[in-house]
């Protein structure tokens, strides 16, 4: 079978990698010149099946009625007069209910874990290296309702296998000596020793040579123009080559991995996914003390802040701006970053050094991806992870290869389009909350 990946971030390239170990002849075409190179190029680093409280929860409404006129607020919306935006943060709201957010952690937690087995198996089948760690993920709580509030989702966690356990500051700063410079003022913590760190854009670009030497064919420089569709299937798709000419590229399937932007491809074929740009930001600074610095992996979930220990160099990545497909720097949300880490790890890092950059996360309003088959029946969808591609990315890869295989997937998670399309009344389907328009 031949199968066209489109995009070659960490998740069209997993995705390319599994589908060529089931004997498929894959192509992946990207338009940058190279793996990686935008929404993975950066981010937080972490393989965090603990981190699985989506955005949308039963606190979230208010907070971000809070923090609505704060530049540098963890979750910010800049109201729009766009559709999509609108319809994305009704469907946030809507999915911030108690029942809503259980169901949407059990399903964040399965794939998580599963993807978190297969990152293993990869790596220890390959031995790629990517500056991973295995010292777990311990989340640590400055305010005292924000620890509170983690305690209900930390325990259906555990009840679902991931085991977040509650600790005390004094075991948070056992396990990572780093905080004890904030000891005082610490509430709580929570420790998931199973998760682990590494640099998603190593991984990818490693991914991807190891992919090529195995036969998968990437095509950078490659922007896709349109998917078009002919008698219910994708015929081909029509791109711009490096040079800028037009190029016609045919498959018997085709993978949807373009992040963000897979909700504006999906729409030019009258579909509807759910998805609106997330806007992210990391900084990565050197090390400069080696004994102030952290080594574990650590989220701030008050901040909305994940760090990570990338060989010599820090990487702090999180917070949210919904504002549209830009992705120009915000220097007040930059600068807020940069603070938390000398409040929290002062000396640690050189500041005066520190990279910045953001990247568009494809969210959902629920956090749960869009992995599966699509309407038209020669397209598959994985897409839509958000704040959690690199987590995910692997467990996705692996099923979406297998449901385009005919396979039944190993994980049990809601796939897109695994139930019987049906017609409302106005004459849409409904499944996975994806309907044509």
């Amino acid at each position: 079978m031949k199968v066209i990946v489109l995009g070659a971030g960490v998740i069209g390239t997993t995705t390319a990698y599994y589908l060529n170990r089931l004997g498929c002849e894959v192509t992946v075409v990207e338009r940058q010149a190279a793996p990686a190179a935008e929404t993975s190029f950066a981010n937080g680093g972490q393989i965090s099946v603990s981190h699985a409280e989506p955005w949308a929860n039963p606190g979230a409404p208010l907070k971000a009625l809070k923090w609505l006129a704060k530049e540098d607020a963890p979750l910010l919306f800049r109201l729009k007069p766009s559709l999509r935006q609108w319809i994305w943060g009704l469907s946030f709201l809507r999915e911030c209910t108690p029942a809503r957010t259980r169901r949407n952690i059990e399903q964040i937690v399965n794939l998580g874990t599963f993807s978190r087995e297969k990152l293993q198996e990869l790596r220890a089948a390959t031995g790629i290296q990517y500056d991973h760690r295995e010292h777990g993920i311990l989340h640590f709580y400055t305010d005292r309702k924000e620890f509170d509030a983690c305690l209900g989702p930390a325990e259906q966690m555990r009840q679902l296998g991931c085991e977040r356990t509650v600790i005390t500051p004094d075991e948070a700063v056992k396990i990572e000596p780093a905080l004890a410079h904030i000891r005082r003022k610490l509430a709580g913590a929570t420790y998931t020793s199973a998760d682990e760190s590494g640099d998603a854009h190593k991984f990818t670009v490693e991914l991807a040579r190891i992919a090529a030497a195995a036969g998968v064919k990437f095509l950078f420089s490659h922007d896709v123009k349109a998917l078009r569709k002919a008698g219910g299937r994708i015929e081909f798709v029509e791109a711009t080559d490096a040079e800028g000419k037009f190029v016609k590229l045919k498959a018997d399937s085709y993978v949807l991995a373009m992040g963000a932007f897979s909700a504006l491809h999906a729409q030019a074929l009258g579909l509807w996914l759910n998805i609106y740009p997330a806007k992210g930001y990391s900084v990565t600074m050197p090390v400069v003390d080696d004994a102030l610095a952290y080594k574990a992996s650590l989220t701030d979930d008050e901040y909305k802040l994940v760090f990570s220990r990338l060989g010599d160099r820090l990487r702090i990545a999180g917070t949210a701006e919904l504002g549209g497909y830009g992705r120009s720097l915000n220097r007040v949300r930059c600068e807020a970053i940069v603070r938390r880490v000398e409040e929290l790890f002062p000396g640690a890092a050189d500041a005066s050094r520190a990279e910045f950059w953001a990247g568009l996360r494809p969210a959902t309003p629920s956090n749960v991806p869009y992995v599966g088959r699509s309407p038209v029946r020669n397209l598959y969808f994985n897409t839509g992870h958000g704040t959690l591609g690199w987590t995910h990315a692997c467990g996705s890869g692996h099923a979406l290869a297998d449901i385009v295989m005919g396979k039944k997937p190993e994980v049990e998670f809601d796939f897109t389009g695994q139930k019987t399309w049906g017609q409302t009344p106005k004459g849409k389907a409904k499944s996975a909350g994806l309907s044509p328009i």
